[in-house]
């Protein structure tokens, strides 16, 4: 085994450690003021309803050469990787736009 390979799965876990404090620890602390939780929700169900949307707009269409070997990429797959792309975009868009917002907002007060 490689120093890489070493390095790489001692990354591997530190991310997954990573996650998933990164996920419990706010869940533990929202305990205290259960409302919080509520917020959490609305948005995790926000993103939820826009990928569905995403993905159901999205092409399910595969080029020969993504059909081969290397790739094996299914209409299904193809789909929702476009569903992830599109959700993406959306999502990149509206940060963007609110990002502007936010600094006209303050620029005007």
């Amino acid at each position: 085994m490689d120093t890489y390979d070493i390095l790489l799965y001692g990354s591997y876990i530190l991310i997954a450690v990573g996650a998933v404090v990164a996920v419990l620890m706010p869940l533990i602390k929202s305990l205290d003021n259960p409302k919080s939780l509520l917020k959490t929700a609305v948005g995790i169900v926000g993103i939820v309803v826009l990928f569905f949307i995403a993905y159901s707009i999205s092409s399910n269409e595969v080029l020969p050469k993504f059909e081969a070997s290397p790739f094996n990429l299914t209409p299904a797959g193809s789909q929702l990787v476009g569903g992830m792309l599109i959700t993406t975009y959306i999502l990149a868009i509206v940060a963007l736009a609110s990002i502007v917002l936010t600094e006209l907002n303050k620029a005007i007060k």
